[in-house]
């Protein structure tokens, strides 16, 4: 599902079941080596998924470390993004010539839990939320879509985003009782100053799908 929402160029891969022969790779077990076998799982999978990834970029399925705050680590003029949810893990990677960024998320399809909206949302997006029609969880695609917005601005600035800084609207282009599709634009509300000589950010576009009871997010910033 995550290669309907990202741009020609970016390479994806994903899982909806887990091969229970899926091992982590030699270089990386060290990081999950106490993890819980949840977390090893999505540790591995989404891993795994990058690796494919990076396959069909042509590059060495290599061992994928993990930098600040959690950030994966790539290899060098290679830029992604690693999700996982229950029942979900994917990738999506491209060449930093391509993009300078890639941010993707993935969510259950389902409500955010009681009091959680006031805290990742902005007074104008709730007021959206409001109007909009029902029928789809909105709310958490809106958790989701920050999610993203903030997996594609840290690489590029080292960062903190938090979710009042970035302001989210939403266009829909068709919704049913339980599936839909749009875009989004994020506009930043902090400076954007990056670390790797290109223009400061000010908004990122991107993309978003609600299908097989999941919510998924992309943006490919260029």
């Amino acid at each position: 599902m995550i290669q309907d929402i990202v741009p020609s160029g970016v390479a994806t891969a994903e899982l909806l079941t887990y091969p229970e022969e899926l091992k982590a790779h030699p270089a990386e077990e060290h990081l999950i080596a106490k993890a819980v076998e949840k977390r090893r799982r999505d540790f591995i999978g989404a891993r795994h998924c990058a690796r494919l990834a990076l396959e069909q970029l042509g590059e060495p399925p290599v061992a994928i470390g993990k930098g600040e705050r959690g950030m994966p680590l790539f290899p060098r003029g290679v830029v992604g993004s690693l999700t996982h949810c229950d029942g979900y893990r994917a990738a999506a990677l491209t060449h930093a010539l391509r993009f300078r960024s890639v941010g993707i998320d993935a969510e259950p399809h389902g409500a955010l839990p009681e009091g959680v909206l006031d805290s990742v949302s902005l007074p104008a997006e709730r007021e959206w939320l409001t109007t909009a029609p029902a029928g789809l969880h909105l709310d958490r695609l809106l958790f989701c879509a920050k999610e993203a917005t903030y997996k594609a601005w840290f690489p590029l600035t080292h960062r903190w985003l938090g979710f009042e800084d970035a302001h989210i609207t939403f266009e829909i282009d068709s919704r049913t009782a339980d599936s839909g599709s749009g875009t989004f634009h994020t506009e930043l509300l902090i400076p954007g100053t990056t670390h790797d000589g290109g223009a400061p950010l000010r908004t990122f576009d991107g993309r978003w799908t609600i299908a097989d009871g999941l919510i998924l997010t992309a943006i490919a910033h260029g």
